[in-house]
């Protein structure tokens, strides 16, 4: 059965969640353009076609499927995935894994952050954010050194919260140049 209207209510509910969570780093034109492709014709109704409710409809489009062309299509169009920074080594041949620039790696925390409360809303802990980077870190493409300032933050969000870590980001991270 398709669910438009589930689907439209949770992507809107976790983009309002990062927006509020970018904004409060200092990425206002990130949270403002956070996630659009979700709302296209091809991303949106393949969402509403597997829609879930506790967990991304791309799971279960992979289990009727085998893969998943929604999840094909956002991540190439979203900088904040560590998906989208994959890209052609001439020397070896072989894909290998760009620096995320650090905008993007902060938008993707706030991603994540909103994401784990959108999926566990009353049951939501901290640690769960921590918890579903260690289980999915090991197969996301990210360079070594945009994993482990991702999980710096991550555990800085987790020991400190949000203010501190949003604070930090502001700080330090949203005006710096691409290091790709």
């Amino acid at each position: 059965m398709i669910h438009p209207i589930k689907h439209f209510k949770t992507i809107t509910r976790h983009r309002h969640k990062v927006m509020i969570n970018c904004f409060r780093c200092g990425l206002y034109w990130q949270g403002l353009k956070h996630d659009l492709s979700k709302y296209g014709f091809k991303e949106f109704w393949l969402g509403a076609k597997y829609y879930v409710g506790d967990k991304s409809p791309h799971y279960k489009e992979r289990i009727a499927k085998g893969y998943s062309e929604g999840w094909m299509h956002h991540k190439g169009r979203n900088m904040h995935h560590g998906e989208y920074w994959v890209d052609v080594d001439l020397k070896t041949n072989t894909y290998m894994p760009i620096k995320m620039p650090d905008r993007y790696l902060a938008e993707s925390l706030c991603d994540r952050i909103a994401a784990s409360e959108n999926y566990n809303r009353k049951n939501f802990k901290r640690e769960m954010v921590l918890q579903y980077f260690l289980k999915s870190s090991v197969n996301e493409p990210l360079h070594p050194d945009t994993l482990n300032k991702l999980l710096e933050l991550i555990n800085m969000y987790v020991d400190k919260g949000k203010k501190e870590v949003f604070k930090y980001i502001k700080k330090n991270m949203r005006n710096k140049k691409a290091t790709y």
